[in-house]
């Protein structure tokens, strides 16, 4: 199977029929009926099944990386949907510009963001990356190119942000970005011993700084429950404006036949990061690098969880329900005996994105990391779908390769309009296994109330 295909989170197969975007712009714009189900392909960060087709084909973006204008003096930066967020940041950082919004790694493609309509650790500030996007080039299968922006088919505009592909292919956009003194990012650390403390500093933490996210030491049980570390931030005044281009110092070259993560690693990890960044209370500056993708650093770190991949788990609810459901996410992980490598605490704020479907929603995200260990993983993460709906809350579909028809639409009651404006001939195998089967049952009860 062609891995360069595949998602992050490798427990779905690639899919297995690609083309290059030039050939299928070409086609589409040929007028020539489409004999198959397309979805375009960013660069595969996705952890689930919404970057794969697998009854279709999949339209390679990566080629198309043109940067088509930037004004150094408002920011606004317009480029082909290939091109990597790497790529901006190293091109707007000596002119002292910086993306508003940008998500755990660097190696998305500018279409990715959009489709995904991501979130960073200032969504309080910022709100999502689609918050930030001022016009969308769009080839829908029709042939044409549709002109999108929040004045001009604007529906098409919001079904875009956050619409995973489904309305066409994004040719290029425009992104403001933010102006920044400086890429580097002045730190602190404050250490916290349970989630009450935390739920206490959240908010002060957030109004007082650009960038706030907290991590869990997730196997702590008994007193230790729920201890962690809350890391804030702000652009450095007199950092560095010169970019990485990306390089990664380590790589995993190989598939180790096991997972490595396992739980005795697991807690000795926790217990020494928590030393060694709790060390570091006061301010102090470090690399954007550091600071925003600590794991691009290593390349293939996905491969450390074994041949069987990983699952992540992200879900978000309401500020109300956080102090409660929280713990009780934290404690089913622990008591089915499944450790997570990556255990963060984010407070999303309250600014709307201008998307049909996106994710961030006022109240507190959680995200965890497991091997794929079969049955007993896929049960807990089905426990964990269910708590987090039972709160009012959500999980996110772009971090998913799992979820239930019924947990999607409970996440997202509002899916159908998504659906509406989706182009008929792009399908993703998300979408097939939980939107697709929404509509068809919504139609036999439809049917049957006749």
């Amino acid at each position: 199977m062609d891995a360069s295909h595949g998602s992050f989170g490798r427990v779905t197969p690639p899919t297995q029929r690609t083309m290059d975007a030039a050939e299928a712009i070409a086609l589409m714009k040929s007028g020539q009926a489409l004999a198959d189900m397309i979805l375009p392909y960013g660069n595969g960060r996705s952890y689930g099944d919404s970057c794969q087709a697998q009854d279709g084909i999949l339209a390679d973006m990566r080629s198309m990386k043109r940067v088509i204008g930037f004004d150094t003096e408002s920011g606004l930066f317009t480029a082909e949907a290939g091109i990597l967020l790497s790529d901006i940041i190293a091109h707007a950082a000596p002119h002292g510009f910086f993306p508003p919004v940008v998500p755990g790694t660097q190696f998305v493609t500018l279409g990715g963001a959009i489709a995904n309509d991501v979130h960073g650790k200032n969504h309080h500030r910022r709100g999502t990356f689609g918050c930030h996007v001022e016009q969308i080039e769009l080839l829908k299968s029709d042939g044409k190119t549709y002109t999108c922006s929040p004045a001009s088919n604007a529906r098409l505009f919001q079904a875009t942000i956050g619409g995973m592909g489904l309305t066409g292919i994004i040719l290029s956009a425009s992104l403001r970005l933010m102006r920044v003194p400086s890429l580097d990012v002045s730190e602190t650390v404050t250490p916290f011993s349970g989630l009450p403390e935390y739920f206490d500093r959240a908010e002060a933490a957030d109004d007082a700084n650009e960038y706030a996210v907290a991590w869990i030491d997730q196997l702590a049980g008994g007193k230790r429950a729920g201890r962690g570390l809350l890391l804030t931030g702000n652009h450095a005044e007199n950092g560095s404006r010169q970019a990485g281009q990306g390089g990664r110092r380590l790589s995993v070259p190989f598939q180790p036949p096991i997972n490595v993560l396992n739980r005795p690693f697991l807690t000795a990890f926790n217990a020494a990061y928590r030393w060694k960044r709790g060390r570091d209370q006061g301010p102090h500056t470090t690399g954007y690098q550091g600071f925003f993708f600590p794991l691009d650093g290593v390349a293939n770190w996905n491969r450390l969880y074994g041949p069987k991949g990983l699952f992540q788990h992200q879900s978000v609810v309401p500020f109300e329900a956080a102090r409660e459901t929280v713990p009780v996410l934290l404690h089913a992980a622990r008591e089915a005996g499944q450790g997570s490598f990556l255990t963060v605490l984010k407070r999303f704020g309250t600014l709307r994105s201008p998307a049909m479907l996106s994710f961030p929603r006022p109240g507190y995200t959680l995200t965890l990391d497991f091997p794929n260990r079969g049955a007993r993983t896929l049960a807990l993460l089905k426990e964990l779908d269910a708590i987090t709906v039972a709160a009012g809350g959500a999980v996110n579909p772009y971090k998913d390769a799992r979820m239930s028809a019924a947990t999607f639409g409970a996440s997202f009651p509002d899916w159908q309009r998504l659906e509406l404006m989706r182009d008929p001939a792009f399908l993703s195998s998300f979408w097939a296994r939980t939107a697709m089967r929404l509509k068809s049952r919504d139609w036999s009860v439809a049917k049957a109330a006749e």
